[in-house]
């Protein structure tokens, strides 16, 4: 920790008790979180930095941060790379100039998502770049209020489930984690022509949140194989869906419904307080649907960007990528060298 302007502090957000401090309390997020950044830094080699303001009595108050990639891709600052969103602390404006003037400063570009209600928002600096929908379900009331409350197609998806006999099995172990990501592979490959997050990085998720009983992995299961998948993780009272994957032959039996109630049930008994679905693109409009009908309210999630594209950036290195990845997630190469090639380039799609 070093000293900055008055009133504020320099800190490294993966350990100092300050920056842990803050996000527990209710403007913290799984994805500001020590755990989150500890595995996404350790995982793609970052080092994220953060200013926290402090009070009359030295507790933090306010507090922003971010992490500058430099790579073939350009340099660039983004607060934080490999998130949903990442929602500067800040009870005001003032509280929030004093914690990212430093990284508003100019020497890179800066860009940053943050849910609709934050104060930064009216900061004319921030040029608003894009926008996706966030849902969550409250988890007030018990299982029986929670399922009146879903919508009728969803309760009918629950039954089907339940009639074809699909199994959902919660673990905390980390063998359900490297199932998931085989699932996750596959489906990434397969329906979107998309390279998956490494395995590492699944791993170190689990060794991340598993010493504080954070990581909760789904499997549905039919004839003892598994179908479909998802990991969910706790931060504070809230736990977060953060990856889902399913075999597309068996979706008519409604596998990720079952994981998804199986899961609220779970959360009830544990006394969570909201479920967080995450990001959906504006453009996906049945997967907002879905998560709607789990009585989930919508918001948006907002990107800002300072400064421009990154420094450097060259268009021929994102044609590259885009070629490589095509190439990479052909049906006719095997799923391990797919997944290799993932942990080889994942990096650069932050």
């Amino acid at each position: 920790m070093t000293a900055g302007p008055a009133g504020t502090r320099h800190v490294d957000p993966r350990t100092d008790p300050l920056w842990r401090e803050l996000v527990s309390s209710p403007g913290g997020s799984l994805f500001t979180s020590p755990p989150w950044l500890t595995a996404v830094s350790d995982t793609y080699g970052f080092t994220p930095a953060a200013r926290v303001q402090l009070d009359a009595s030295g507790r933090p108050r306010a507090g922003f941060a971010w992490t500058d990639v430099d790579d073939l891709r350009g340099r660039r600052r983004i607060a934080l790379p490999f998130c949903d969103r990442a929602d500067p602390i800040v009870p005001d404006v003032a509280a929030w100039s004093a914690v990212a003037d430093e990284a508003l400063a100019g020497d890179l570009p800066l860009t940053l998502r943050c849910l609709d209600g934050s104060p930064i928002v009216d900061d004319g600096r921030l040029a608003l770049t894009g926008e996706a929908a966030w849902h969550a379900t409250p988890l007030t009331g018990g299982p029986d209020d929670l399922h009146a409350a879903l919508r009728p197609q969803v309760r009918r998806n629950i039954a089907t489930a339940e009639r074809s006999g699909v199994q959902v099995v919660l673990s905390d172990s980390v063998g359900a984690v490297r199932e998931l990501h085989t699932l996750h592979v596959e489906l990434r490959k397969r329906k979107y022509r998309l390279l998956a997050q490494p395995r590492e990085f699944f791993d170190r998720i689990w060794t991340a949140f598993a010493p504080s009983d954070g990581v909760l992995t789904a499997l549905a299961m039919v004839d003892g194989r598994p179908v479909a998948g998802a990991m969910y993780l706790v931060w504070q009272d809230v736990v977060y869906y953060k990856f889902g994957a399913s075999r597309a032959e068996f979706l008519p039996l409604r596998p990720n419904d079952a994981i998804h109630w199986q899961l609220i049930r779970w959360a009830v008994e544990r006394g969570l307080r909201v479920l967080d679905w995450g990001l959906s693109d504006l453009d996906q409009p049945g997967l907002r649907h879905y998560k709607a009908g789990w009585a989930a309210v919508e918001r948006r999630i907002r990107t800002f960007n300072v400064g421009g594209p990154p420094l450097g950036r060259r268009f021929d290195v994102e044609e590259l990528l885009s070629v490589v990845t095509e190439l990479l997630t052909d049906p006719d190469v095997p799923d391990d060298v797919t997944a290799r090639g993932g942990a080889a380039l994942y990096r650069y799609f932050c």
